[in-house]
């Protein structure tokens, strides 16, 4: 009998999804490691099949990981994330006003009108307005840009939408991921010099590969080998490197995601969802 495929569980936020994760499977069958995956809607429903034990590993989001590891620990279980993107490590999140515009400081956006991405988004959402609330800019009033909630902010249209607003006047300052900065730039949503930076949160991770405590050591590790094995310098592995926005995999680790972890409980974002997966 031939060996079960290595399953993982990825989130079609875009459909690039197909075309990176088709590519992963050709290159784990060229080095004879069985491999396959399914795509999910959402993130939640990726978690929740995961510990039904209906996927191996998880390609999870910032907030997934916190989901997995917490309703892990409260059935007396362990998550560990096994490998991350190294442009996975070190982001910050922005806050935004007009270049143009009387706004130069956090504290001058007391009691304004703020643009968020997703009400899921760590990046442009919970992270940034703990990072507001840990400033002490209070009585603000948030607008939130609920652009395909469940992926998690992956596909960065709340981020733009909020900047649109940002420009347009309908809101005082806006949350972005720092890369995204200057990407928007780049697509030409932002015009150059168009943005000041107010504020800038503390460094935090981003997404991780994330297994069970029920998944084979042994296959675990050599799907883990052969990710950090892939190299940039591979013309066959550059374009699905490129793809997925990264240079070179590197060993998960966890430290990287206090700032969510602090943003989900001051807010119990995840207390009902925990609840319900946990009972």
């Amino acid at each position: 009998m031939s060996q079960r495929p290595f399953l993982l569980g990825a989130v079609a936020y875009d459909p690039k999804v197909v075309t990176i994760w088709d590519g992963f499977a050709a290159f784990f069958a060229r080095e004879g490691f069985a491999f396959d995956y399914i795509l999910f809607t959402g993130y939640e429903r990726q978690v929740e099949a995961h510990l039904r034990g209906e996927v191996d590993v998880a390609w999870s989001s910032p907030l997934a990981w916190i989901e997995t590891e917490r309703a892990a620990r409260a059935r007396g279980r362990r998550a560990e994330a096994i490998a991350m993107r190294d442009t996975d490590q070190d982001l910050t999140s922005l806050v935004v006003t007009r270049a143009d515009g009387p706004i130069t400081t956090l504290e001058e956006l007391r009691g304004r009108r703020i643009g968020v991405g997703a009400r899921d988004s760590p990046q442009a959402t919970l992270i940034p307005l703990e990072h507001l609330a840990a400033a002490g800019v209070g009585e603000l009033e948030v607008v939130v840009h609920d652009v395909l909630v469940g992926k998690h902010g992956d596909h960065v249209g709340g981020e733009r939408d909020a900047v649109r607003a940002l420009l347009a006047g309908t809101v005082d300052a806006a949350c972005i991921l720092d890369g995204n900065h200057l990407a928007f730039a780049r697509e030409g949503t932002v015009p150059p010099g168009a943005l000041r930076v107010v504020g800038r949160t503390g460094a935090y991770d981003h997404c991780n590969m994330t297994v069970l405590d029920d998944a084979d050591p042994a296959v675990v590790a050599r799907f883990r080998e052969l990710l950090l094995a892939m190299s940039y310098d591979d013309a066959a592995v550059r374009p699905l490197l490129d793809l997925e926005g990264l240079k070179a995999w590197r060993p998960g680790r966890t430290g990287g995601y206090d700032l969510l972890a602090r943003a989900i409980d001051r807010t119990g974002y995840l207390d009902a969802w925990l609840a319900r997966i946990t009972r």
